[in-house]
């Protein structure tokens, strides 16, 4: 990691964009999101990682609501493709965590950590989708709450909405929304995000103490991208309903592997199917403890997921430059990745995490002790970057011997 005054070679700056993203049809940094809610109340905490209201429910000035909705995505095709190959269903109590983990891991990212509520939203074309595959996400849904519920994270299952709408929806969509109240005196609202402190980053990849198998670190970001630039256009050609029928054919599938190829992982023969496939981590266990012995330690939070590594960006409470110089080496299904589509590490870390998930802001002696509860539960952890004063916001990204820069 760079302290002083550094030169990189290869230097690039850019502007936030997408490109082969973008031409599938959808977008790393949501702007056309962005631009429909843009007259929407931003809620008690401008910068919070979450939007958080007053609290309508309990009618306590202390507390927060807080009603939060995310899915697994895309990632649902990625399962439809390996149980149409394998006949594996078991594939789709991954899809259950992964529309779980998208929802609570943003709401670590405030604090809220225990007592949370959970309905779920499966959409489905019933001609492609048969109950089996409901039956194994819904009751994936409640094993992984049961595992959570071990580290002390509760969260309650009220059931859901299961819609046969085969007009709309190709296979299945898998989405989910999750509410809590919580004190106002334990939120984590990202506003003491300042010049001078250190940011740890939390991998995404590896086999936590929590899981029962390696984790590639994809998550449930950019699997569009990462479907169509990792298999080959045998998809396309079996399976034309896991694809928009108007995309150009150049950006459809265009890798060259099949779902059942293996990469030689730490010795291990594995799946590429699997290793895209890997349930989104989810940080529970890690921040519950967190947020139990460092919570004032604790001066912002990210979750890397939408937008990668240029995520935290748009949290920030004031102008600052942030660099990330001792970033971890991206795990190999991120390499598979690049090989496959030839992107540049301008849309690899704004669309994927990279190598780490969770970014902790904070000062670098808690830092020290936040890596080291995180090795207690298997997680690599480091201090990947560190917060500079600035008129203006920029990110600054050392990748693999370049350095790439974002203005805002």
């Amino acid at each position: 990691m760079c302290r002083g005054n550094c030169t990189f070679a290869a230097t690039q700056i850019f502007p936030v964009s997408d490109s082969l993203y973008a031409q599938r049809g959808v977008s790393a940094q949501k702007e056309e999101v962005h631009a429909a809610i843009k007259k929407l109340d931003k809620g008690l905490y401008a910068h919070a990682f979450c939007k958080m209201y007053p609290d309508y429910l309990g009618g306590n000035p202390d507390w927060v609501n807080i009603s939060h909705a995310d899915g697994a995505g895309t990632k649902s095709i990625l399962a439809y493709l390996w149980w149409k190959e394998t006949g594996d269903a078991s594939v789709w109590k991954g899809i259950a965590q992964d529309a779980v983990a998208m929802n609570l891991d943003d709401l670590l990212c405030v604090g809220v950590c225990d007592n949370l509520l959970f309905s779920s939203t499966i959409d489905r074309n019933k001609a492609l989708i048969p109950g089996e595959v409901l039956e194994a996400v819904i009751n994936g849904t409640q094993e992984f709450f049961d595992q959570l519920k071990n580290f002390g994270v509760n969260i309650h299952y009220l059931g859901g909405e299961t819609a046969d709408v085969g007009d709309v929806v190709r296979t299945i969509a898998v989405n989910g929304t999750m509410t809590a109240r919580w004190p106002k005196n334990k939120l984590i609202t990202n506003d003491l995000i300042a010049p001078g402190q250190v940011i740890v980053g939390f991998a995404s990849d590896g086999q936590a103490a929590y899981e029962t198998a390696y984790n590639s670190g994809l998550g449930s970001n950019g699997l569009t991208s990462a479907r169509h630039d990792v298999l080959s256009k045998h998809y396309a050609e079996k399976y034309p309903e896991t694809f928009e029928a108007s995309l150009n054919k150049d950006v459809v599938y265009i890798g060259k592997n099949k779902m059942t190829d293996t990469m030689s992982i730490n010795g291990q023969e594995i799946a590429i199917g699997k290793l895209l496939l890997s349930p989104t981590r989810t940080y529970a266990p890690l921040m519950k403890r967190l947020l139990d012995e460092q919570f004032d330690a604790i001066k912002g939070v990210i979750h890397c997921s939408g937008g990668g590594q240029t995520k935290c960006m748009k949290y920030l409470p004031q102008p600052m430059q942030v660099i990330k110089d001792n970033l971890f080496t991206p795990p190999p299904v991120f390499e598979l990745i690049r090989e496959n589509s030839g992107a540049n590490n301008k849309e690899l870390y704004q669309v994927f995490n990279m190598g780490h998930r969770l970014e902790i802001f904070t000062d670098e002696a808690s830092a020290q002790q936040m890596i080291a509860t995180a090795a207690t539960l298997g997680i690599e952890a480091k201090i990947v970057g560190r917060t500079v004063a600035a008129d203006k916001a920029s990110l600054v990204l050392e990748a693999q011997g370049e350095t790439v820069t974002f203005q805002y």
